[in-house]
């Protein structure tokens, strides 16, 4: 978690894509109380915001190198790219769409990404954990602030597990680089 806690989960954060069928898809919130819909409305918003700021950090970081550095983050912006989507739905269900600035995050991330990739190796894993650790902070204030429906909820806890799996995956890579420049 953001304090450097693990989040405890039974996920499999190897899964990038997890199945989505037909039948998984419904209308949803039709019936609940207008303090509910606020809330949980406000953080699937968030949430499509920030999973477009994380999948644009790992897009524009990615080079053209044959690395298992490049290979992390093709497989981590392909996961945040289905975080994008699991949002992106969620909205719909509930009849809303996503914000006419998710945009804006995109740029954020482009220039996160970017910028840290021309920081070098360090930088660009650095990078990653810190936008990571304020995902996973985000996630567990949702899970803990607003009562979502059960399947979004797995949904968030899910795309949490995954967000803690790329932590430590950024900070095996950064002690690895770490170990290599000494």
């Amino acid at each position: 978690m953001a304090d450097g806690t693990p989040v405890k989960t039974s996920y499999d954060v190897s899964l990038i894509r997890p199945e989505l069928r037909f039948e998984d898809i419904r209308t949803r919130g039709r019936d609940f109380a207008p303090e509910r819909l606020k809330a949980i409305k406000k953080g699937l918003l968030t949430l499509h915001n920030l999973e477009t700021m994380a999948t644009n950090l790992y897009r524009f970081q990615i080079t053209n190198k044959d690395t298992e550095l490049n290979r992390t983050l093709i497989a981590a912006m392909a996961n945040e790219m289905t975080h994008v989507q699991d949002f992106q739905v969620k909205l719909f269900e509930y009849g809303w769409k996503p914000s006419l600035f998710w945009w804006v995050y995109g740029i954020i991330g482009f220039k996160l990404g970017f910028f840290s990739r021309l920081l070098g190796e360090k930088m660009l894993l650095k990078a990653g954990i810190w936008v990571e650790t304020k995902a996973v902070y985000h996630y567990g204030e949702f899970l803990r602030t607003i009562d979502w429906d059960t399947d979004t909820r797995k949904i968030i806890e899910k795309n949490q597990a995954d967000e803690d799996g790329h932590i430590n995956r950024w900070k095996e890579l950064l002690r690895a680089h770490e170990r290599q420049t000494a």
